[in-house]
This record gives structure tokens, C-alpha cells and sequence, in this order.
């Protein structure tokens, strides 16, 4: 390592205060004073200290320029980005398993209680890299997540908004978007946007310059049983919503032809 004191959490030179006193205080007022939500589900805060970002990136610069002199080959975060590495395979693990137990989970706790977000207890830790010589923009999907963490760390860049299309369950992933779940998020080193791991969302081209970005995929094995067992609407699918919502028109409507035809 080149950094030793990145493999241990220390809260006061990882974070901004803002952010601390917000997961001191542990209340949902607490946090909403920090975070905004630009979009039903989107949460977005300012959250890393700018030395931790440089010592991170300059970690994940020294292991990648190792992983080059020994001609390892290492996995890659996911099937969809060509560049980056996972954070557990250099040893980074533990303080991942501490950012998720006491600073991402309580925000879920009251962001995301309906898809398990008090019960978050694994996570995928990754980076992934943007750039003219890396991946340029990455494609519409969701992540094999409950709860995903997404942190900008740098460097010069322009580009590569997100775009968020609104949350769905499996048998709606495809389905169209309305115009209420339309939303573009712009990165800002240091701030984090915190969103449902069902939230379907991409990234446009990163037109110049080279951004790294901080990722967890946190979830709950509590939530993915009680899943199997799930026969009713999903309440966080925009697409089961607008059905269920259908559905109860249609039976007021039905209920009051026949109290028509009674009368």
C-alpha cells in the first residue's frame, strides 16, 4: 500500500463535518439538512474531504501501475466497465464493510426501508474509470444492489451526467419512462448521490478529461429472501404504482355502475 492510513476509516479525515455531524446527530431531520432530493429517490449530499479523494486516487493509480509491471490480470468491476478494479482485491474491504455499517446504512435506514435499507450486510466496493482512453459513457441498466453509492473523487472532466429514469422491479425493467422520473445529475467531486439499486440509470461520454468515480453496491440478503415470497405490487416500482393505481380506479369506477344500476 501506498497509503496505509486509507485501509483503516478514519471519520474526521474521510468526511466533511457537515456530513458527520448529519450521521452524529442520526435523525432524519439531521440528514435532510445536508441532502437534497432533486428527484423522487435520488438523495445527493456533499460527503468526502478533497485529501481523501487525492490519496485515494493516487492509491488506485499506485495499484493499477503495480498491476501493469506484474502483468496480473484483475476483475473488473462489472460486465459493463472495461476500466476500473474492485477495492476488495487490494485490501480495502474492511473499511468498505465500516462505510457501509455506520454511514450508508443509516441513511438508507430512512431513505430505503422498503427494499431493505435497515438490513443492508454485503456490498460490491468498486472504481470505475471514465476518460478518451477509458470507457467513455456506459449504458442504461440497474445495479445488482439494493441501496448504490455513487462518489465522484475527480479528476478534471466534463461530461458524463448520469441520467435517471425512474425505479422498477424485474417484471417492469423495460417499460417506458414518464415524464416525472426524467432526471440528469452532474458530478461534483466530493459529493456523493445516494440512490436504489433499481433506479434505472447510465452515463453519458465523459467528452474530455478523466473521471474516477467511488461505488458501492449495497445489499440486504433479509430483503432478497423476503423477495421470493413477494405476490403483490411493488410500492418503490414507478410502473407497479401507475398499475396499481389503474387497477383501483377501475374497481371505483365498476362500484359505482353498480350502485347505479341498484338505485
Amino acid at each position: 500500500p501506498l497509503h496505509r492510513e486509507l485501509y483503516a476509516l478514519n471519520p474526521t479525515t474521510f468526511f466533511l463535518p457537515t456530513f458527520l455531524k448529519a450521521i452524529s446527530d442520526n435523525t432524519e431531520q439531521s440528514f435532510r439538512s445536508i441532502i437534497s432530493e432533486p428527484s423522487p429517490g435520488i438523495f445527493v449530499f456533499p460527503m468526502l474531504q478533497p485529501d481523501f479523494c487525492e490519496l485515494l486516487l493516487s492509491e488506485i493509480e499506485n495499484f493499477e501501475k503495480w498491476v501493469a509491471e506484474a502483468k496480473f490480470r484483475i476483475m473488473r468491476p462489472n460486465r459493463m466497465n472495461r476500466y476500473g478494479a474492485v477495492l476488495d482485491d487490494f485490501g480495502l474491504e474492511p473499511m468498505l464493510d465500516r462505510l457501509m455499517d455506520d454511514f450508508v446504512r443509516p441513511l438508507s435506514r430512512v431513505f430505503f426501508p422498503e427494499v431493505g435499507g435497515s438490513s443492508l450486510d454485503s456490498h460490491h466496493g468498486f472504481v470505475v474509470e471514465y476518460g478518451e482512453d477509458k470507457d467513455l459513457d456506459l449504458g442504461f441498466h440497474v445495479d445488482d444492489s439494493e441501496v448504490t453509492l455513487n462518489v465522484c473523487l475527480g479528476k478534471e472532466f466534463s461530461g458524463g451526467e448520469l441520467f435517471f429514469r425512474g425505479s422498477r422491479c424485474e417484471r417492469h425493467v423495460n417499460t417506458g419512462t414518464h415524464s416525472e422520473e426524467v432526471f440528469d445529475y452532474s458530478h461534483v467531486p466530493g459529493r456523493a448521490v445516494l440512490h436504489r439499486g433499481r433506479h434505472r440509470h447510465g452515463a453519458r461520454a465523459t467528452t474530455s478529461g478523466h473521471r474516477i468515480n467511488l461505488l458501492m453496491w449495497c445489499r440486504s440478503s433479509v430483503f432478497r429472501e423476503m423477495k421470493l415470497y413477494q405476490k403483490d405490487f411493488s410500492d418503490w416500482c414507478g410502473e407497479c404504482n401507475r398499475m396499481k393505481k389503474e387497477r383501483q380506479r377501475s374497481t371505483c369506477a365498476a362500484t359505482r355502475l353498480v350502485s347505479l344500476y341498484l338505485i
